[in-house]
C-alpha cells in the first residue's frame, strides 16, 4: 500500500510586534534558537512525515524564501503570499488552491515536537492541547465525550484550562466554513471560528502536547534556548580549543572558531562558525553564540543568545539577554539583569508595562546597534536596531533612537 501523501501548512505571515525590536529587521520565523531559525526547527521536525510544506508568508517574506529555498531535506517548499494580513483564517484560505487533501496545519510562532506531529497524523481530525495555568491568555478547547466541540478565545470567566496550542490535522473540508465566519473583535478572520464550526459536524480528537514552547515575546527566546540546550547530551568540537581553557559541560563549537587561552566555559554552550572567544573570558550556559562573533578579554556572557556577527568588547557583562545581529558592545558595557528588590523584571511593550515573570532578565538589542564604552543598561530595557549609545550612557528606558552629538545639536 503506497504511503499517503501529506502536506504541511505553516502560517507565518504576521508582523510580530511583541518580539520587537528583533522583528523590526526580520520575520519572526527567522528568529534563531539554538543557532537555528524557528522555521528550520519546524522543517526538521516535519522531515519524513510530509512530502510538501506550504509556507504562508507576508512580512519580509523574501528573507524566508532565501533562507529556506524551494526544497528542504527532500520536502518540496511552496510559498503562498497572504497579501492582506486579515487573520489566521484568511492565512489558511489563501493557501486553499495548493492544498490537495489531508494536511498538518500549524501556527509558525512556537516550537513543537516531531512526536506530537506523528501523534496527530494517526487521527482523521485532531488538534494539540496543553493545560495552562493562565487560561485567560489562550484559546481554550471545550471537550465533551473526549472530543473537542469548540475553542473559546481568551475567556474572561473560567471555562477550562486546556489551551489550543496551534497544531491541527485537517482536510479540505475545512474550507466549506470559510464564508460562514465574520471578523472578530480584533477585526480579523479567526481560524478558531472555522474550526469551532467544523467541530460541530466532525469528531475532533484532542492530543496532549508533549512539547510546546511558546515564543510570545522577545525574551521567550531565552526560555526556548534553555529547553533546547538542555537536550544536548554530548559535545561536538569542530573548531580549536587552546591550552589552559576549561570546558565544564557540553560544548558545540563550529568550524574555524577558536576558544582562546584562559577561557572558562560552564554548562551547555553553542558557538557557531568563525568565532573568536577570549582570551580570559567566562561563558555560562545555557548560552548560544552565532556565527562570526567575537567575545573579548575578561568578558562574561551568561544564559544569553548572541545573533550572528555580534561583538562583545573587553570588560563587558552580558546576562540573560538577547543581542541582535552585528551588535557591537564597547568595552565596559554592563547589562543589569536583577532588580534590587528581587521582584520579577518588567519590560515595556506598546506603552504597556509587561511582567516578564523572569527574576533575571537583562536586555534585548536590535540588529546593528552600537553600544558605546561603559554603557549601563537597566533590567528589561530594549534598544532598537541601528541605534548608538554615547559613552557612559545609562539606559533607563527603551531606546528607540540615538541622541544627537553635541556637534549636531
Amino acid at each position: 500500500m503506497a504511503k499517503q501523501k501529506i502536506q504541511a501548512v505553516i502560517l507565518c505571515a504576521g508582523k510580530s510586534t511583541r518580539t520587537y525590536p528583533l522583528t523590526l529587521t526580520r520575520p519572526k520565523a527567522l528568529l534563531p534558537i539554538a543557532n537555528k531559525p524557528i522555521i528550520k526547527h519546524f522543517l526538521d521536525n516535519l522531515e519524513g512525515l510530509v512530502d510538501e510544506v506550504i509556507i504562508v508568508a507576508n512580512y519580509l517574506k523574501e528573507m524566508i524564501i532565501k533562507e529556506v529555498g524551494t526544497n528542504y531535506k527532500g520536502m518540496k517548499i511552496i510559498f503562498v503570499e497572504q497579501k492582506e494580513t486579515q487573520g489566521t483564517a484568511d492565512a489558511l484560505i489563501v493557501a486553499e488552491n495548493v492544498i490537495k487533501d489531508k494536511f498538518l496545519l500549524m501556527y509558525g510562532d512556537d516550537l513543537y515536537s516531531q512526536a506530537d506531529f506523528k501523534n496527530l497524523l494517526n487521527h482523521e481530525y485532531a488538534l494539540l492541547g496543553k493545560k495552562v495555568a493562565n487560561p485567560e491568555l489562550f484559546g481554550i478547547i471545550q471537550v465533551k465525550n473526549k472530543k473537542a466541540i469548540e475553542i473559546i478565545e481568551k475567556p474572561k470567566a473560567f471555562v477550562g484550562d486546556l489551551a489550543n496550542v496551534g497544531v491541527f490535522i485537517l482536510d479540505k473540508s475545512i474550507f466549506k466554513y470559510k464564508n460562514k465566519i465574520k471578523k472578530s473583535s480584533r477585526n480579523e478572520l479567526e481560524l478558531t471560528d472555522m474550526l469551532s464550526l467544523m467541530m460541530k459536524e466532525k469528531d475532533f480528537t484532542v492530543v496532549e502536547a508533549e512539547q510546546w514552547i511558546p515564543i510570545t515575546y522577545a525574551w521567550s527566546l531565552l526560555e526556548a534556548n534553555e529547553i533546547l540546550l538542555n537536550k544536548i547530551t554530548k559535545s561536538d568540537i569542530k573548531g580549536e580549543i587552546e591550552k589552559n581553557t576549561t570546558v565544564k559541560g557540553n560544548l558545540i563549537l563550529g568550524k574555524n572558531s577558536i576558544v582562546k587561552n584562559g577561557a572558562y566555559l560552564e554548562g551547555t554552550v553553542i558557538i557557531g562558525e568563525n568565532c573568536t572567544i577570549g582570551p580570559n573570558c567566562y561563558i555560562r550556559g545555557p548560552t548560544t553564540i552565532g556565527n562570526n562573533c567575537k567575545i573579548g578579554n575578561a568578558v562574561e556572557v551568561k544564559a544569553s543568545i548572541l545573533f550572528n556577527g555580534a561583538h562583545i568588547g573587553h570588560l563587558s557583562y552580558v546576562g540573560d539577554s538577547v543581542i541582535g545581529e552585528k551588535v557591537n558592545f564597547g568595552a565596559g558595557t554592563i547589562t543589569a539583569n536583577l532588580r534590587h528588590d528581587n521582584l520579577p523584571v518588567h519590560s515595556f511593550l506598546n506603552d504597556q508595562k509587561i511582567n516578564t515573570g523572569k527574576r533575571k532578565f537583562g536586555t534585548i538589542i536590535g540588529d546593528n546597534a552600537h553600544i558605546a564604552i561603559n554603557t549601563s543598561i537597566y533590567p528589561g530595557r530594549k534598544i532598537w536596531p541601528n541605534v548608538n549609545t554615547i559613552p557612559c550612557e545609562i539606559i533607563k528606558e527603551d531606546k528607540m533612537e540615538q541622541e544627537k552629538s553635541v556637534g549636531e545639536k
